[in-house]
């Protein structure tokens, strides 16, 4: 399943800047391992100081940031799971700068972080990679929004890109 694929019914255009951080030829499994690599990458490379930088007064460090890119894809994955199972249950939104708060990123080592990221990140490539394309297609409402278990893969590899970019941009200058 690529971003091309999806249908306007699948996906909310609020998270089309996410889905726009993606190649539209990029299939869900491709954009899930590179996204792996690319953020082990980023993640191995960081001193201690870098990860609690913050290019701002009330800005996220690159701590939080990468512990907000694990809680934002549990959460979708969850989204997409339910889905998956036909569950029509309407599922709530989440207030990510409530979870950044609560997470304590800037009391974590990157070892930490990125064993979790791995960890998370390897249960959305083992799940997504599992699903036949009518369950990717299959849709379902989240935060008030419909989705579609593909669009919900893919915004969560979108949503790790476009803060890769943010980091390169505004943290690591």
């Amino acid at each position: 399943m690529k971003v091309k694929d999806l249908e306007n019914s699948e996906l909310q255009y609020f998270y089309g800047t996410y889905l726009n951080a993606l190649n539209e030829e990029e299939d869900l499994k491709s954009a899930l391992e590179n996204g792996k690599k690319n953020f082990q990458q980023l993640i191995e490379n960081l001193t201690k100081d870098q990860l609690m930088y913050s290019y701002g007064e009330g800005k996220w460090t690159i701590a939080e940031v990468l512990v907000h890119l694990i809680d934002s894809e549990r959460v979708f994955q969850y989204r997409a799971f339910r889905i998956s199972r036909n569950d029509k249950t309407p599922l709530p939104g989440f207030e990510q700068d409530d979870y950044v708060l609560e997470s304590y990123a800037n009391q974590r080592t990157k070892e930490d972080i990125l064993r979790e990221f791995l960890i998370v990140r390897e249960a959305s490539i083992n799940f997504f990679c599992l699903l036949s394309n009518d369950v990717l297609k299959r849709t379902g409402t989240a935060s008030g929004l419909p989705w579609s278990v593909a669009a919900l893969g893919l915004v969560i590899s979108g949503h790790q890109r476009h803060h890769f970019n943010i980091i390169k941009e505004r943290y690591l200058v």
